[in-house]
């Protein structure tokens, strides 16, 4: 009995063997379908009408609460559609076989101007048993065609400077020049043109001696510098695109910065009453007599020169239509369109300064003792350029030492200790020199302890926490010495998009973006879902010219973006200061 039990024991686990391993192999030969063959997609615009069709294969399903319809470009906007009535399937609402949703295009037309891309993303299971990743399709249409306002309002918003480089090539003079002008505009009312106003109403006021200058003279020393400016910004461009060189790089030499941070230091001391900047008397007296208008020429030529220099060394670090019209050039040749663009959208920034002109002789009472006031004031506003300037080539700490030297003296200078009463406007003075003496005092006590923040000076004091400029400081050194193979190489080692920031330690807009836009707590989300790489640009070595070259990128900063398959993204790229809100709107648009 034991040996028949032994023997149906042993025919028991064959069988058995024989049935899993049958198993295993019908296993093995199911095929699961691939995503391109279980779903085919189509999109076609017909008429009034975009008809949208997904066919399924046999024994495949989609999700009804996972289908969505949406334009993603030229800005995020979710559709409502109408979606035919779903089928249940073990308790979920699925579609099968074929799923047709139609879209009035003036569902979107009325939501979106311009060119558009459609994008279905959906998630399905086959009953086999296996569900596949959430898939998105997209589909470009054209648009109706803009007006050249709705053009225009388009474009004043872009910051990838490829796509105003198309815009060079395609739309008319008329439209390019206008555009440009109104780029100009825009550029007027940031910070760039601030730090220009101080340099020409110091001009005015300095050439108009002891009269009060006409509007004509003030409108014409306001043209003259304004025309240098654009004529010194047209040039750069020009021969930037032509020769591929980055000028301003150039002027960013800490011993060209020095020497106009000198000049600048002169000026001041000038505008303080200690001596007079002139010709020697010598000189003088032998131009006036070759011409009574040797000292109007000798004006022009002074005004003109330091519009030239507030171009060059003042003005923005590259703003995006700047870079737009120089990638033109560099494409095409076409220096005559591209220059005259650039030309305008100078002339476009200097209409405050020209303002500045004409208030300067209309508004500006008789002479008295009241200019030696505005010309101190300028005196140290000339001052406040020259640490400008040093502080793109100084140590953060020995800038904020500096400036703090800087707002303590003014103080002083201000009577903010003298013991006579005052009424009035005097008590209101007297406590703005306090308030410059007390931020002045928080700056060195904040260099003292090592911050480097002007807006958070005391952020090595603060409990628990660390400055984001600080952080940013400590960790430049990492973001040097990179070519083009280590980028690449970074590049295709991340399972995530990247996101690579090309900045250096003499460009405004770079520390705005260091210290505005990646800290901001909605940024630093999204900027989890990639790989963010830093690169400093700041020594401007052969490698560093590679990598702009590689990328078409002219000056910086540029923020560049790579997909999840190390695609580069040359439409994603954006140029110049970036706000918080639009660079978190830009980062979501990227990932999808």
């Amino acid at each position: 009995m034991g040996n028949i039990f032994k023997v149906l024991l042993l025919a028991s686990v064959f069988l058995s063997s024989f049935a899993f391993a049958g198993f295993d192999s019908a296993l093995k030969k199911q095929k699961f379908l691939s995503p391109e063959v279980a779903f085919q997609v189509s999109a076609v615009k017909k008429e009034d009408m975009i008809e949208t069709k997904i066919t399924m294969a046999d024994k495949i399903h989609i999700y009804e609460d996972a289908l969505h319809y949406r334009i993603i470009s030229p800005s995020a906007v979710e559709l409502s559609v109408k979606k035919p009535a779903p089928h249940e399937l073990d308790g979920d609402k699925v579609y099968i076989k074929e799923l047709a949703v139609n879209i009035p295009v003036q569902e979107i037309e009325s939501k979106v101007k311009g060119d558009y891309t459609l994008e279905i993303e959906f998630q399905g299971c086959s009953d086999a048993g296996i569900c596949y990743q959430p898939i998105k399709k997209s589909f470009n249409f054209k648009g109706a065609e803009l007006g050249i306002f709705d053009k225009i309002a388009s474009l004043t918003k872009e910051g990838n400077t490829a796509k105003i480089a198309d815009v060079l090539g395609s739309e008319s003079s008329f439209f390019i020049i206008l555009l440009f002008f109104i780029f100009g505009l825009l550029l007027a009312l940031t910070p760039c043109v601030f730090p220009m106003i101080p340099i020409l109403s110091s001009i005015i006021v300095s050439q108009s001696g002891e009269e009060k200058p006409s509007v004509a003279k003030a409108f014409f020393t306001s043209l003259v510098y304004v025309v240098s400016m654009a004529l010194t910004y047209t040039i750069v461009g020009v021969v930037a695109g032509l020769l591929g060189a980055d000028i301003q790089t150039a002027m960013q030499n800490p011993l060209v910065l020095t020497a106009f941070a000198a000049m600048f230091v002169a000026l001041a001391f000038s505008l303080f009453g200690y001596y007079e900047i002139g010709l020697p008397a010598s000189w003088q007296s032998k131009l006036s007599a070759a011409s009574d208008e040797a000292g109007q020429k000798g004006g022009i030529v002074g005004t003109a020169i330091m519009g030239l220099l507030s171009a060059l060394i003042v003005g923005p670090c590259v703003a995006p239509p700047l870079g737009g019209a120089v990638l033109f050039i560099s494409h095409t040749g076409d220096a005559l369109l591209g220059g005259v663009a650039l030309f305008v959208m100078s002339m476009g920034m200097g209409v405050p300064l020209l303002l500045v002109g004409i208030g300067a002789g209309k508004f500006m009472p008789k002479p008295g003792g009241w200019m030696t006031a505005v010309s101190q004031v300028f005196g140290v506003m000339m001052l406040g350029l020259a640490i400008f300037m040093l502080g793109r080539i100084l140590p953060d700490v020995v800038t904020m030492i500096l400036w703090s030297l800087l707002f303590m003296g003014s103080a002083l200078y201000m009577g903010v200790f003298e013991s006579k009463e005052g009424e009035g406007v005097m008590k209101l003075f007297k406590l703005l020199a306090m308030v410059f003496l007390l931020y002045g005092t928080s700056l060195f006590i904040g260099a003292l302890s090592r911050a480097t923040s002007m807006l958070h000076p005391f952020e090595k004091f603060t409990a628990g926490t660390k400055g984001t400029t600080a952080v940013a400081q400590e960790d430049q050194s990492g973001h040097l010495g990179y070519s083009v193979d280590r980028l690449m190489k970074e590049v295709k080692a991340s399972s995530k998009p990247v996101v690579v920031d090309f900045g250096k330690r003499s460009c405004t807009a770079c520390k705005e973006l260091e210290e505005i836009t990646f800290p901001d707590p909605k940024v630093k989300e999204q900027l989890k879902n990639f790989t963010f790489i830093q690169i400093d640009l700041t020594k401007n070595t052969e490698d560093d010219k590679a990598l702009l070259k590689k990328f078409e990128l002219f000056g910086t900063p540029n923020i560049i973006f790579f997909d999840k398959e190390n695609n580069y993204l040359p439409e994603k790229s954006l140029t110049g200061f970036v706000s918080p809100e639009d660079f978190e709107k830009h980062l979501k648009n990227v990932v999808k």
